[in-house]
C-alpha cells in the first residue's frame, strides 16, 4: 500500500483536472479551481507537504462525495 507523498502545486492542479475540475482561475488572494458550482482555493505554496496536501484533498472528497485513495491519487 502506498503512502501520501509531498506534491508540487502544478502537479496538484494537473491531478485534479481528470476528476472534472476546471482552472486555476485568478481570485483576490488565491487562485481557485471549480467543479460544478463549488470552488476550491489553491494555496500559493510551490510545494505542499503531506499535511498541507491532505487539507485541500479533504475538501475535494467533500465536493465529490467520495473518498480519494492514495493509489487513485498516485495514478492520476
Amino acid at each position: 500500500m502506498s503512502r501520501w507523498k509531498p506534491c508540487k502545486r502544478r502537479d496538484f492542479v494537473c491531478k485534479l483536472r481528470p476528476l472534472g475540475f476546471d482552472g486555476p482561475y485568478v481570485g483576490t488572494r488565491h487562485q481557485f479551481i471549480v467543479l460544478a458550482q463549488c470552488r476550491l482555493a489553491v494555496p500559493s505554496n510551490d510545494e505542499y507537504s503531506v499535511p498541507q496536501l491532505r487539507l485541500p484533498l479533504r475538501e475535494v472528497e467533500g465536493i465529490m462525495w467520495r473518498r480519494l485513495a492514495v493509489d487513485e491519487w498516485d495514478s492520476l
